[in-house]
């Protein structure tokens, strides 16, 4: 039984849409990226506890917005859903070094993940649906994006 409106506020639909960004006629996931780097930027100073506690809200509300959003084109992960590309970016840069290099390291990262989508990142996106899948993969790319990066780091630094 659905118990979700016929009609979802169009706010929910601006913010699975990266406040427009998912609107680009080019390169969606792209633009949604560059919207989670200023998203980023804000939010670096906090305690990793604090960064955690934001990252993981946003990934929960991610489920309910992108399912939502997802139910009201009646398109499973539409291309201009980008509220996971947000959360996936923000994963990445959990403890990341401060620094630009470090923020286009992260950025590239993400984006070779969730484009390329290697196993079981693909696997998950065939193969969960819903809110869920929307999120899943985005934020197992990632996680296979902070692991490098923290890689990178430890060489490094």
């Amino acid at each position: 039984m659905n118990t979700l409106p016929n009609k979802r506020p169009s706010s929910i639909k601006l913010l699975a849409f990266g406040l427009g960004a998912g609107y680009s006629p080019v390169a969606p996931g792209t633009m949604g990226t560059l919207v989670a780097v200023p998203l980023y930027l804000l939010l670096e100073p906090l305690s990793l506890f604090e960064y955690l506690g934001v990252v993981f809200a946003i990934s929960v509300m991610g489920i309910w917005i992108c399912g939502w959003a997802s139910e009201e084109m009646g398109v499973h992960d539409h291309p201009g859903i980008v509220w996971d590309e947000i959360a996936g970016y923000l994963v990445t840069m959990i403890a990341a070094p401060s620094g630009w290099p470090w923020v286009v390291a992260g950025f590239v990262l993400f984006r070779f993940f969730d484009i390329l989508k290697p196993w079981p990142i693909g696997a998950i996106d065939k193969h969960v649906h819903g809110g869920l899948g929307i999120m899943l993969d985005d934020i197992l790319a990632g996680l296979f994006s902070l692991l490098l990066l923290q890689g990178a780091a430890a060489l490094i630094l």
